[in-house]
């Protein structure tokens, strides 16, 4: 009876299918943790409380409906005015973010209130968080100095 030997460029085609599978499986088994970790950690943003948003002045302030001043918690936009201003960017990302959620019901996160009196907080347009959004769309980066408050972007620092 004839004994199936694999040659060695067989060998090797077999190990490195046996490893990209292998590692295929470890990426799926990761990506499935870390989805894991992001549900339990947060409450769902259908679980949070809800504000109408009247309007945003720049790409990461608010102000809703019943006065409260709200800063979008671990982004930052150009600024419309001042020394460091980057108006065209600027207006950019403040229409953009107008156009998102100006006149609409958002879930929020509230973190704090910073030192001008503001609630630094995320803001979910159903399932959808703002921040991450905007990051997503390049109208913002990652604030780094305040990224810890947020799980989303403590992750891609």
């Amino acid at each position: 009876m004839p004994i199936n030997r694999l040659n060695s460029k067989q060998r090797f085609i077999k190990n490195l299918l046996i490893g990209f599978f292998s590692a295929l499986f470890i990426v799926f088994v990761l990506a499935m943790i870390a989805l894991f970790q992001t549900l339990v950690s947060y409450p769902s943003a259908l679980e949070l409380p809800t504000v109408a948003i009247h309007n945003c002045y720049d790409g990461d302030n608010c102000t809703t409906t019943k006065g409260e001043k709200i800063r979008l918690a671990c982004i930052d936009t150009p600024e419309l005015k001042g020394l460091t201003a980057n108006p065209i960017p600027a207006k950019a990302a403040r229409d953009y973010l107008n156009e998102l959620i100006a006149g609409s019901t958002v879930s929020i996160r509230r973190i704090t209130k910073d030192r001008y009196g503001r609630t630094v907080a995320e803001l979910y347009k159903g399932v959808m968080n703002i921040q991450e959004h905007l990051v997503e769309k390049d109208f913002a980066s990652i604030y780094e100095r305040y990224s810890s408050q947020c799980d989303w972007s403590k992750n891609k620092i």
